[in-house]
């Protein structure tokens, strides 16, 4: 379904307008499959790189931490704002099912280029890592599992412009838009209340449960024909989310719930 003269209410800058979505779409359904092989290299670099740190010594990189994610957080801040706008309008224009269902996502003002640069910053983001590799920190499962997998899903759904698009995007930007803050400002050194930590652990285990949803209701309305998608599609998407989920929530469990261990008093 698309939604008619959303052009008219939304102002655009000059590169959004100029944006070729068409051209974008067709380098992803020639190239999508080319992000097996940046997951790959990426997993070989950081288990070979965590070998190569291991009988050395830690390094600092606190200066280019703090460009790296006031960068991403910057980048981040203007993705959410635009594809924010975008989804408000739908949301106030065609309401919540057309939000979900809608894939002028895609194509549509504003929002065609920042779907675009979202699914292609998720090859970049991968290195986060190699700052936690680098400075010798303590690396999770969830932390390189999470950047896989949203990375072989954003390029593997990007190519078939499929429903939910518009809410897994709009709601990641605006996630990363404080993950990302929050790191560049403790990058920085400067002292970062613990609710705020909490409240971004908190956002990224909602926006789970709201992933889960909106795959849900994508498979509901794909059997009446108003949403475009495909049943391998929902299905990767609801595992995908599903395991987020559990990953988060174990995450903040053991990070803010998990009671600390008794300490033996010694005389």
């Amino acid at each position: 379904m698309e939604m008619n003269g959303t052009e008219l209410h939304l102002s655009e800058y000059g590169f959004e307008r100029r944006f070729d979505e068409r051209g974008a779409i067709r380098w992803m359904q020639e190239n999508w499959s080319k992000s097996f092989m940046f997951s790959a290299l990426y997993a070989a670099l950081v288990f070979a790189g965590q070998h190569y740190m291991k009988p050395r010594p830690k390094m600092n990189l606190r200066l280019p931490l703090v460009l790296w994610s006031l960068s991403l957080a910057v980048f981040s801040i203007i993705g959410a704002v635009r594809t924010g706008s975008y989804m408000l309008h739908i949301l106030s224009h065609g309401g919540f099912r057309q939000s979900i269902c809608d894939q002028s996502f895609y194509n549509g003002p504003i929002s065609k280029f920042w779907a675009y640069a979202f699914v292609l910053s998720k090859a970049p983001e991968l290195g986060d890592t190699a700052f936690i590799v680098l400075r010798k920190q303590k690396l999770i499962f969830l932390h390189w599992y999470h950047h896989i997998t949203v990375l072989l899903y954003s390029w593997y759904s990007y190519k078939d412009m499929v429903a939910g698009g518009g809410w897994f995007m709009t709601m990641n930007y605006t996630v990363h838009a404080f993950m990302y803050s929050y790191y560049a400002a403790r990058a920085a050194g400067l002292r970062v209340p613990r609710p705020f930590a909490v409240l971004i652990t908190s956002s990224q285990i909602a926006q789970m449960v709201m992933g889960v949803t909106v795959s849900a209701l994508v498979y509901r309305w794909m059997q009446q024909g108003d949403c475009h998608s495909r049943l391998d599609n929902i299905t990767w998407a609801t595992l995908m989310y599903l395991s987020y989920l559990l990953l988060f929530s174990n995450f903040f469990y053991q990070t803010y719930l998990r009671p600390l261990p008794k300490t033996t008093k010694t005389q």
